[in-house]
């Protein structure tokens, strides 16, 4: 299916990191990375102080998700007219400029819920531009033989960040509750201010880096005809004729919409009502998580040896075990206990994302790659966080522990469902189904 890279043509440099732009990227995108993780923990604790109402944690995801979602169809498709560098340059620096604010409105009390909602409008549509675009670079800058290292490289990165970031992010805000400057509108409020600027420094370091690197697209920007809507019909199009690809794409968003979004709400509200540690409970089990993915990925080779290649079978079997562990999440009192289940969810997602990810780069025309990117992150990216709203509304009538036993469970039922499907047993590793031939 793969139409070829452009780097394709080019002898494979000696290592990654003797790529001169892999290397400015894979730093960049490593610090950005670090500093994103402190986002990630300090907002929906920011809107759980503001608030103590779960449902508007669920109302702001999804105000983040809507500009996302409609979008992100668009984003794949000008990442494919355009260079992918240059709308990820332009994505991260107004990504940046939201962190900016918000920083600045906790630290001087200002901050109030209107406001997070702006701003999370405004990251939300940064990011359906930033996804596709951060996807489709890295074909551009290394040769197919290379992109399953590439991936696991910036895998293992994006691991580490999950490994420290989080608790030094739990740990940053937990600080902030006990300063004696830290009265002001919102508990946490020193905190939780340090979180986001530490995040928006973190942006600087990704910004430079995207403007030293070039890519092929700089250069030499594909032709296309027609306008925007053409080009996201076409892309429909490719991937809807794809069998495998089109499979996997179905239960991605089936998987999102009934299992992602209630993860997302539930593991901030299981830290706030249930944990002893607060701030730094949830910082605790986004490492452990991240721990296990970064295992995972240095076992991912090891599965599909296991498995001959059947990627399909292999996530199926990964997330219907993976969907046990987070019904278990109802049975948790302690952190610790919390952040066991965290790590074997990473552990099974981890051996099985740079296979899939890989598959998909080395199967996809480099002409429809940003395209066919943004449609799967669409299920994941889009409509995610739109379930996490619903999730949040759920609470209001629901436990936790129902919310959490009923993903988990759906989980397991989806995948066992799906391993009775020939397209997504068909999916195999690239490697594997060339040697069958």
């Amino acid at each position: 299916m793969n139409a070829g890279s452009p780097a394709d043509d080019q002898p494979a440099p000696a290592s990654l990191f003797s790529n001169r732009d892999f290397r400015l990227l894979f730093v960049g995108s490593g610090i950005s990375a670090w500093g994103d993780q402190f986002t990630l923990v300090a907002l929906p604790w920011l809107v759980l102080k503001l608030t103590g109402d779960p449902a508007a944690l669920g109302v702001v995801l999804a105000v983040m998700a809507f500009p996302r979602a409609l979008f992100m169809l668009a984003g794949g498709a000008v990442v494919d007219r355009m260079s992918p560098r240059r709308v990820l340059l332009l994505a991260r620096t107004v990504n940046a400029a939201c962190i900016v604010v918000l920083a600045a409105l906790v630290l001087s009390g200002a901050i109030t819920m209107v406001m997070v909602y702006l701003l999370a409008l405004g990251i939300g549509l940064s990011t359906a531009f930033a996804y596709p675009a951060g996807s489709a670079i890295l074909p551009q800058l290394l040769p197919a033989s290379q992109l399953r290292a590439g991936n696991a490289a910036f895998m293992g990165m994006r691991q580490l960040s999950l490994i420290g970031g989080p608790v030094l992010a739990g740990f940053v805000i937990a600080f902030g509750a006990h300063h004696a400057g830290a009265a002001r509108a919102v508990p946490d409020a020193r905190g939780l201010g340090l979180a986001f600027a530490i995040d928006a420094t973190s942006f600087v370091f990704s910004l430079v880096s995207l403007a030293l690197i070039r890519v092929h697209g700089d250069v030499h920007p594909a032709e296309h005809s027609g306008g925007i809507w053409t080009s996201i019909l076409a892309g429909i199009r490719y991937v809807w004729a794809d069998a495998p690809l089109r499979a996997f794409v179905l239960y991605a968003s089936f998987v999102s919409v009934f299992v992602g979004g209630p993860i997302q709400v539930g593991l901030p509200i299981l830290a706030d009502t249930r944990l002893d540690l607060g701030a730094a409970s949830l910082g605790i089990l986004m490492t452990a998580q991240g721990v296990g993915m970064l295992a995972g990925s240095a076992l991912s080779g090891l599965g599909q040896r296991l498995v001959r290649g059947h990627l399909g079978v292999m996530v199926l079997c990964i997330d219907s075990l993976a969907g046990l562990a987070v019904a278990a999440l109802t049975l948790v009192h302690t952190t610790d206990a919390g952040a066991a289940l965290m790590l074997v969810t990473g552990l099974l997602g981890g051996v099985a994302q740079i296979a899939i990810f890989a598959w998909i780069q080395q199967r996809v025309s480099q002409t429809m790659m940003g395209r066919a990117m943004s449609i799967l992150m669409f299920m994941f990216m889009g409509l995610g966080p739109l379930s996490a709203a619903a999730a949040g509304a759920l609470l209001k009538v629901l436990s936790l522990a129902t919310l959490l036993a009923a993903a988990g469970f759906t989980l397991s039922a989806i995948a066992l469902l799906c391993l009775a499907t020939p397209q997504m047993r068909s999916i195999r590793s690239v490697q594997a189904a060339a040697s069958k031939a």
